[in-house]
């Protein structure tokens, strides 16, 4: 069983979610032909590995341990670990990617979560699910529904999660690639909005922030044991999640933005 332990937030009464373990994998060279939409350019590669060495020393310093796996050349995009499995208190499921290119990326992670787990399962085709897609809110799981994680893939989801005692939800997405491209969980009943998620009734019942006006790519930042990972360059947000209560840490992602990546995607926590 994963070693993920609540604790009580004094402020708000509502028990906190702890992180304790993080899995990473390097870029590899071959990141420079990942998938992409953004018009940004191509990655470097040399720069691409310094910004995730700071990444790592980042969850690090968040109270994490950090596995390192090494970089996999066969899947230009593998570097997004948080899309082959979605990591619970009580079990982990590895995902089926609904980006073709990238299917092949599940290999060996079943083995390097036995680590960690005693309960893995796993979503099968014709469902296709990407962790990006999968918004966890204490016991409760948000799903989207976008162009990499269909509805079976969500349902499949669902059911799993409900054996261990969880409950989830559907979330349908018109652009965003992810879920989490537009929506990131702060604790404390907080959660960081951008684009057509600003207005989604499923979050009506949460205190918002809502990213930037033209800073909509920092609402994917990343709450770690009390202290939030910010993508540098989006200084109005980074003032926002401070003015509400929270220690930021900023971060240089460029690189991986240009393959439509963010701070979440680098990782799987639990």
């Amino acid at each position: 069983m994963a070693d993920v332990k609540p604790d009580f937030d004094p402020l708000t009464g509502n028990m906190e979610q702890r992180f304790h373990q993080a899995i990473v994998r390097l870029p590899c060279p071959e990141m420079v032909n990942g998938l992409t939409s953004s018009n940004l350019g191509r990655p470097g590669y040399v720069k691409a590995l310094g910004q995730h060495w700071e990444y790592v020393e980042a969850l690090r310093y968040c109270g994490l341990s950090v596995k390192i796996l090494e970089a996999d050349g066969r899947f230009p995009d593998s570097t997004f670990i948080e899309d082959v499995a979605v990591c619970t208190p009580l079990c982990a499921v590895i995902t089926n990617p609904g980006a073709s290119s990238r299917k092949g990326e599940i290999e060996g992670i079943r083995q390097v979560l036995r680590k960690f787990y005693d309960n893995i399962e796993e979503i099968t085709a014709p469902g296709t699910l990407e962790g990006g897609d999968v918004m966890m809110v204490s016991g409760h799981y948000y799903i989207g529904i976008s162009g990499r994680t269909n509805n079976k893939g969500a349902c499949q989801l669902i059911d799993i999660l409900s054996r261990e005692g969880y409950s989830a939800s559907k979330v349908p997405l018109n652009s965003l690639l992810h879920l989490k491209s537009g929506a990131s969980y702060l604790e404390s009943n907080t959660v960081l909005l951008s684009g057509e998620l600003s207005t989604a009734e499923e979050f009506s019942g949460f205190r918002k922030i809502f990213a930037g006006a033209g800073e909509e790519y920092a609402a994917n930042s990343l709450w770690l044991n009390g202290k939030v990972l910010v993508a540098a360059g989006f200084q109005e947000t980074r003032n926002l999640i401070e003015k509400a209560g929270y220690e930021t840490i900023e971060l240089d992602v460029s690189e991986f933005r240009k393959l439509d990546g963010g701070l979440s995607c680098l990782s799987l926590r639990f």
